[in-house]
């Protein structure tokens, strides 16, 4: 299994990577599951897939063990894809051609390319060497339509159980109203598949932002451990850059995203929401006595969580989900220490200094240190406390936010002149004039009182 790191200022994958990544864990997870390879890589070659742009496409069988092959090599930065120009047309065909294709595709759309290419004899345009496979990509590259009737969005609606502890974590977010004033708040629960073990809670005020989740994540894999597969919905905060760039990072931890619109692929997570809208959440809408903030909510859904953990429950035959989690044989693969796992969930992007040492980050501007003007610079952002820094003479250097009011109002920093040395710290210089005279009419007698020896 590859060893994700999160070395200082090392570039953050690319969009196409994360998209790779993510076709990666849904063959690496059903493997897991007990496939054999060739098998789960037919079944992700079968499916259509979405980038992150919401653009589907398919995968080809080579192209997937190509991927494997480089993931288990170097981990997501084998990911990344060759730079390699990119036409927005075709390299092959002329323009006439071109025009021809998308004009016909866009009055007849259900046309197909066999059709098309015995239509172009008929326009003056001639077929000799034109393959039907560019002549589709063509159509590709244009956004033209390439299948008479578009079928449904395909996908694996099997239902799914993973036999040990950690090995998938579900993870959802379930809106409810607390307080007096009936605040809207967001739980985000964390849930074990195997065992239906409570292992985590954290509730904000914005709703399932990513780094709402991403501080609940990190409490998980403090109490329990790194898990196998990560298995989300598609949340604002879950298809986040920001999640699956942390995702990919973590050692081991593979990241899946269930169907759109299919909530039985998400099962168990959804009836653990509804025990716990009747068990707690319910009673928190328009309380009095309960205080609205995170930390005090928190501190009650955490509580509740422990009574559900000790509930039996049917599909652990009466056992409850703590005798289940703490009687699983497979242990739990903790990271090395809280420093090494605060660096996973680090993300860095090239930014520019501007001359007067400004960076720019989501509408802010921020003050780097002097000496980078009009540099690239790697900037790190620590997702669990919100914080920019860079790295600046081997140091992790905090970043603060530009204050245009004060830097006017505030004395200007000046640089200290070198001090010049005073006459009497120094020896008296001989100059030329003077060395010449003790050259030619200096003194015959030597510092001891003899005379110095005169060469001719």
């Amino acid at each position: 299994m590859p060893e994700s790191k999160s070395p200082l200022g090392s570039q953050a994958p690319s969009a196409a990577a994360l998209f790779r990544y993510q076709v990666v864990c849904q063959v690496r997870t059903n493997v897991l599951a007990g496939h054999p390879l060739a098998r789960a890589v037919r079944e992700a070659s079968a499916r259509v897939h979405e980038e992150l742009d919401g653009e589907r496409r398919r995968i080809s069988t080579r192209t997937l063990y190509r991927w494997l092959r480089a993931y288990e090599t170097a981990g997501v930065g084998a990911l990344e894809p060759a730079p390699r120009k990119r036409t927005a047309t075709s390299e092959v065909l002329p323009e006439p051609w071109v025009d021809f294709v998308r004009s016909e595709k866009t009055s007849d759309p259900a046309a197909s390319v066999p059709e098309l290419m015995r239509r172009a004899p008929l326009s003056g345009l001639s077929v000799q060497d034109v393959h039907r496979s560019t002549v589709w990509r063509l159509c590709r590259r244009l956004s033209l339509p390439t299948r008479m009737r578009p079928v449904k969005h395909e996908g694996d609606m099997r239902r799914f159980a993973y036999p040990n502890r950690m090995m998938m974590v579900l993870s959802d977010g379930k809106h409810f109203r607390a307080g007096a004033t009936r605040a809207r708040r967001v739980a985000m629960f964390f849930l074990d598949d195997a065992t239906r073990y409570g292992l985590h809670v954290v509730v904000g005020t914005e709703g399932e932002s990513a780094e709402l989740f991403l501080r609940g994540l990190f409490d998980v894999v403090c109490k329990f451990g790194f898990m196998t597969v990560l298995y989300l919905d598609n949340g604002a905060g879950f298809i986040s850059l920001d999640t699956i760039r942390i995702a990919a990072q973590l050692p081991g931890v593979h990241l899946i995203h269930g169907t759109e619109r299919y909530p039985e692929g998400h099962g168990k997570i959804e009836k653990f929401n509804q025990t716990m809208q009747n068990a707690v959440l319910r009673s928190l809408d328009g309380a009095a006595e309960v205080d609205p903030s995170a930390p005090a909510l928190e501190l009650r859904l955490r509580h509740a969580l422990e009574q559900y953990n000790d509930w039996p429950h049917e599909s652990l035959a009466q056992r409850t989900p703590r005798q289940a989690f703490q009687d699983d044989p497979r242990a739990l693969a903790f990271p090395r220490d809280e420093h090494q796992l605060r660096g996973y969930f680090v993300v860095t992007e090239t930014r520019k200094v501007s001359k007067d040492h400004v960076i720019k980050w989501q509408g802010k501007l921020y003050e780097a240190p002097y000496g980078l003007s009009r540099q690239k610079i790697q900037l790190r952002h620590h997702l669990l406390d919100s914080r920019l820094s860079l790295i600046h003479g081997d140091k992790d250097v905090t970043l603060s936010e530009l204050d245009q009011v004060r830097n006017a109002t505030a004395g200007r920093a000046q640089r200290k002149p070198a001090q010049a040395p005073q006459p009497g710290d120094l020896p008296v210089p001989k100059t030329a004039a003077a060395r010449a005279f003790e050259r030619d009419l200096g003194s015959i007698l030597a510092p001891d009182g003899g005379f110095i020896e005169m060469n001719d």
